[in-house]
């Protein structure tokens, strides 16, 4: 069994330096909410993943794909597909995964912090640039607004 433990905040001043920080291109659509299946493309690398659960920690569990059959599945897809920028931010010891959306959701820009244990998810100091905690928070959920066409205000 996979565990992703993850919090995710909003943003409220976006480093200035964005381009010295590697980044992927994500492209991912969904196939199901409960339980959530989805497919993404992570520059070229293609996978489906299964999620179950909510808020902090939750089971992941994800398969490789090809080009084919990633294109394939995402043409099953009902929902809008996500396309974002994923910028990889250093914060001793991890690493704050800053997403930037594209339209329809641009201008949402999100982050993520994922953590060893629960522990250290509960007791991380949250850096000044980052916002309100929003983890638990289901508009936030990349699938909910993938089904419902909208990002949260």
């Amino acid at each position: 069994m996979g565990y992703e433990i993850e919090r995710k905040f909003l943003v409220s001043e976006m480093p200035t330096d964005l381009d010295r920080f590697p980044y992927h291109l994500i492209e991912q659509a969904y196939l199901t909410k409960e339980p959530t299946i989805r497919v993404r493309r992570e520059d070229d690398t293609y996978y489906m993943t299964y999620k179950g659960g909510k808020g902090l920690k939750h089971e992941e569990y994800n398969l490789p794909l090809t080009k084919e059959a990633y294109a394939f599945l995402k043409s099953k897809s009902e929902a809008n597909v996500i396309t974002k920028k994923r910028y990889l931010i250093p914060c001793d010891p991890y690493t704050v995964e800053l997403d930037v959306f594209d339209a329809p959701f641009a201008p949402l820009v999100l982050a993520e912090v994922e953590f060893p244990t629960e522990e250290e998810a509960v007791d991380f100091h949250v850096p000044e640039w980052l916002g309100k905690d929003v983890t638990d928070d289901k508009r936030y959920y990349n699938s909910y607004m993938s089904f419902s066409g909208l990002a949260p205000e």
